[in-house]
């Protein structure tokens, strides 16, 4: 089980206490990792100070007793980059990159999205797609050929297509040590 961390607020304003409270509880019920800043996270709602103060605190909380992977993904690659600067300062293990939403990018688009991201890194990536939110379908050639170009950085997908039929593409083309992971997110 590796959560996508819902974000308490109270009157208006991240509720660090709380979700602090709500790291220790996922941890001690057998969450085997965290991701605050997913989309259950509020990342689209939430200014980007509250971003990493958010990403801080999980990783302050978590206190390496599980990974802790971080929600970075942003539609404009600037932007996703400081998340990913600020996410390795404070102390992520991993990052979601989702596909950028809204602007809908080509395959091409986004294999020099992610490889941007890929290149300024140290950390490992999970790519996420989720083209019922993003309006922007990661297809299997390009998680593929993103794996291919990143082995060891690029390390997993969280899919939320709903199409089985991309695992049998991806498990072949990506290697052995790739990771997929599914989502129920249309």
């Amino acid at each position: 089980s590796i959560p996508a961390l819902a974000t308490p607020f109270r009157d208006g304003a991240f509720d660090e206490d709380a979700f602090r409270r709500f790291v220790d509880w996922q941890i001690d019920n057998g969450s085997t990792g965290l991701v605050p800043c997913g989309t259950t996270g509020e990342s689209a709602t939430i200014d980007n100070d509250e971003h990493h103060q958010i990403i801080r605190a999980c990783a302050q909380q978590a206190a390496g007793r599980v990974p802790v992977i971080a929600g970075a993904g942003s539609n404009d690659t600037q932007t996703a980059l400081w998340h990913i600067k600020e996410a390795q300062v404070a102390g992520a293990d991993a990052l979601l990159l989702v596909a950028p939403y809204y602007n809908r990018p080509s395959q091409a688009g986004l294999l020099a999205h992610f490889s941007y991201l890929a290149e300024r890194t140290d950390l490992p990536i999970v790519l996420y797609n989720v083209p019922g939110r993003t309006v922007t379908d990661i297809q299997p050639e390009t998680v593929v050929e993103l794996a291919r170009r990143f082995p060891g950085k690029i390390v997993a997908l969280k899919d939320a297509s709903g199409d089985l039929s991309r695992v049998v593409t991806q498990r072949m083309g990506a290697g052995p040590g790739f990771c997929q992971l599914s989502g129920d997110d249309p």
